[in-house]
């Protein structure tokens, strides 16, 4: 993964926590960090470990337990760029190195040495007579020592590695005072961990111990204190990189040399500090395939080597005032062998990395520590752990307490506000919030409804009817009269959106729909600040466009007097949804104003020119007890596109595209009258089919086809993808209850909106 000077370095990826997952893999992919095959599989799932591999691997298997897998970025080590997988389920780590290493690399990044990967191998004598003269003819046999120990594994010798030396070793046993021998075998083991290599060597020498010495050899085993396979890993940051946070730089380098000072002199301190860079290492290793708990073991041990357990790192100021960093840790790990034959996403997380050897990668992990180790240090230095993690903890809480994502964001903020972040208290907050909708800020705000499409999406566009339901307070708007010179501002906080129409030439997106509405008004020389509040995500097939068209339409009469009634609303939307869609059906912009459910059909001529001549709409009741959730996969897709993409298939394909119409229309007919009769199978079936003859016509994706499946085991009677396809969401009937449905999306990872 080494640096193209032509192209964005392959660990720097701007903005990548806001992506969705699904661009996340893109990105790496671009990159060349991932290969397409290793998305695919990171995608679908499949690359997880399996039940019967994994009864293969344990005793007493019932099922195989996960963790989340991210990757840090950013790093740049010994001149290469490297993205880091981990597998941890502790919130901040990720972050916190990424911004790490963001921040190393302005001052050259990091750098590591390595010594070789030797293998301690220990084996105990007992009962030698002389334990002087036994030792003195050990180390006198040293050669035929090493030589009965490599003839065990030639393959090894023949790679580079095999036993390289020995040392003898004599205590006192403190129950009886006897003299214990014992002997150190020293292996290169390359790339392996050699765990398994090292005890045969040692159970082989073992023999040939006793008939040197006349002693009986007890245990034969390898130690995990691995003090000969030592990483050393360096990092040094001008000060002025670390002003921040209303620090000054020096003050910040100051606060973490003096951190480390207290770790370096004070255990209790030290352990903390320790299990800090271990946070960091610990990830790295599962995500590899390697013992994090061997790695634990000689870390600590390793940070008592005199006899004080004290800091891993050395945090000091440099020659000109850099804070420079430094570690020195044991780090014997493997890259073949072990979990990494048998668990394909350990072999994936090799490949991300560029399939390093065992050496640099004891290297990665010991920059990594380094790295983690600075974050949690700044963080104490600055503000405090406990304001970096508060955010993340309350986010956690409301996922674990099963907050509906229509009421995630409203719920983290009264938990962090409350300062009592608990499950219950979560849940006692959306309760609440779910008895009084939250209701825009301010008397002059208007709202809009989203809409999620039962039946007939894409078929309406030609003629075919539709079902839509609402998706009620999707969006909200305030319009206010500004200054003369102030030109027209709009404000989206929660989609970072802010355009100011006087200073853009050419306007694009809501500014561009926005500029049609003002000249369309007689507005153009108003000077005013729309502001909008999304309750849905935008992107995701829930009419949001329309939505937003409708609430800023409904904010600007308010505001202006304009006296506009629903009908001259609609209208205005559906101008709008051309701008944004080309040829919509206006079943969006329709649902958004009247905010009912909707039958909804245009006029003959749509059959033979899409999306043209009049349309009609009627209010469409449900029987009672219609329950309905949707699912949301986080992958926006945008609708003009799919809908080109199926105008397209009609142009090239016209009666066999025709032929799947009719079909939905068949469909939509009957499930409409399901959905007034309370028929809900039936009307699960109808859903069901159409969303069969959507997939035909390439619509779906494999998020979606994930919660339609997930959502009908959990037992939906129906379940389809919602709107133009290409990812956004999908909506499932159930029977009853919501409550299941909702738990099988959001344990999958995507959120769900509860449509009652």
């Amino acid at each position: 993964m080494a640096s193209d000077s032509s192209t964005e370095p392959s660990s720097r990826i701007p903005n990548f926590f806001r992506m969705s997952v699904r661009e996340r893999l893109d990105a790496l992919t671009e990159r060349g960090v991932l290969s397409a095959a290793d998305a695919r599989l990171l995608l679908s799932g499949d690359q997880q470990l399996s039940l019967p591999v994994a009864d293969k691997m344990i005793e007493n298997v019932i099922g195989v337990f996960g963790l989340p897998q991210g990757v840090a970025l950013n790093f740049l080590i010994n001149g290469r760029d490297v993205v880091v997988p981990l597998a941890v389920e502790e919130p901040s780590i990720v972050a916190g190195l990424s911004g790490a290493a963001r921040m190393a690399r302005l001052g050259g990044g990091y750098t590591f040495t390595t010594t070789d990967p030797i293998l301690i191998g220990q084996v105990q004598l007992v009962d030698m007579g002389d334990p002087q003269a036994a030792r003195t003819t050990l180390l006198s046999h040293r050669d035929e020592l090493l030589a009965l120990a490599n003839s065990l594994h030639p393959k090894m010798v023949a790679r580079g590695g095999g036993a390289r030396d020995l040392d003898v070793f004599l205590h006192e046993a403190p129950e009886d005072g006897r003299t214990m021998l014992v002997l150190h075998l020293y292996v290169d083991t390359r790339d392996a961990m050699g765990a398994n290599l090292v005890n045969t060597m040692c159970e082989g020498v073992a023999p040939l111990v006793e008939t040197l010495t006349g002693g009986k050899v007890f245990l034969r085993i390898l130690s995990n204190l691995t003090d000969r396979a030592l990483v050393h890993a360096r990092v040094e940051i001008p000060a002025a990189n670390l002003a921040g946070k209303g620090y000054s730089g020096e003050a910040v380098r100051d606060g973490i040399v003096l951190a480390n000072d207290l770790a370096l002199v004070d255990p209790y301190r030290a352990a903390t500090h320790n299990k800090g860079i271990m946070n960091g290492v610990d990830a790295v290793a599962i995500a590899t395939g390697n013992d994090w708990r061997a790695l634990e073991a000689a870390a600590h041990a390793f940070a008592a080597r005199d006899g004080r357990y004290r800091a891993l790192t050395r945090w000091f100021v440099g020659d000109d005032g850099p804070l420079v960093g430094e570690i020195d840790i044991p780090m014997k790990v493997g890259t073949v062998g072990g979990s990494l034959e048998t668990n394909p996403t350990v072999r994936m997380n090799h490949r991300l990395l560029g399939n390093p050897n065992a050496s640099t990668l004891a290297g990665i992990m010991g920059v990594v520590g380094l790295a983690q180790n600075f974050a949690a240090l700044r963080a104490l230095s600055t503000d405090g752990i406990q304001q970096n993690h508060m955010t993340l903890h309350a986010r956690s809480v409301a996922s674990t307490a099963k907050v509906p994502a229509s009421l995630f964001d409203a719920v983290v903020e009264e938990l962090i506000a409350g300062g009592e972040i608990k499950v219950w208290k979560a849940q006692e907050i959306a309760d609440r919030l779910k008895q009084k909708p939250r209701q825009p800020a301010a008397a002059e705000r208007s709202s809009a409804s989203g809409k999620a499409i039962l039946l007939g999406e894409h078929a309406v566009v030609y003629g075919r009817p539709a079902l839509a339901v609402p998706v009620p307070l999707a969006m909200s708007a305030r319009a206010t009269q500004a200054n003369a010179g102030d030109g027209v501002r709009v404000v989206i906080p929660a989609w970072g959106i802010e355009q100011h129409l006087r200073s853009e030439q050419k306007p694009s997106g809501v500014g561009q729909m926005l500029a049609m509405l003002l000249d369309t008004l007689d507005l153009g020389s108003a000077n005013m600040t729309i502001e909008v509040e999304p309750s849905v995500p935008r992107a995701m097939g829930l009419g949001g466009s329309a939505a937003l068209a409708v609430a800023i339409i409904r904010a600007l009469d308010a505001a202006f007097q304009l006296h506009l009634d629903d009908t001259r609303i609609n209208a205005l939307a559906f101008e709008c949804e051309r701008t944004a869609h080309g040829t919509p059906s206006g079943i969006d912009n329709t649902v958004a104003t009247f905010g009912r459910p909707l039958w909804y059909q245009r006029a003959a001529e749509a059959r033979t020119q899409p999306g043209t001549g009049d349309a009609s709409f009627s209010i469409c009741e449900p029987a009672d007890g219609l329950r309905l959730v949707v699912g949301i996969t986080g992958k926006e897709s945008l609708t003009a596109g799919m809908v080109g993409q199926v105008r397209a298939a009609w142009e090239a394909q016209t009666a066999a595209i025709d032929a799947i119409f009719d079909q939905i229309e068949h469909h939509t007919l009957r499930g409409r009258e399901a959905f007034e009769a309370g028929d809900w199978q039936q009307l699960g079936s109808s859903m069901n089919l159409c969303h069969g003859l959507l997939n035909a016509l390439q619509l779906s994706t494999p998020e979606i086809e994930d919660l339609v499946y997930r959502c009908r085991a959990a037992g939906a009677l129906g379940a389809k993808l919602t709107g133009g396809g290409g990812g956004g969401s999908m909506i499932a009937l159930c029977p009853g209850s919501t409550e299941a449905v909702i738990e099988a999306i959001e344990r999958a990872g995507y959120a769900a909106l509860d449509l009652g």
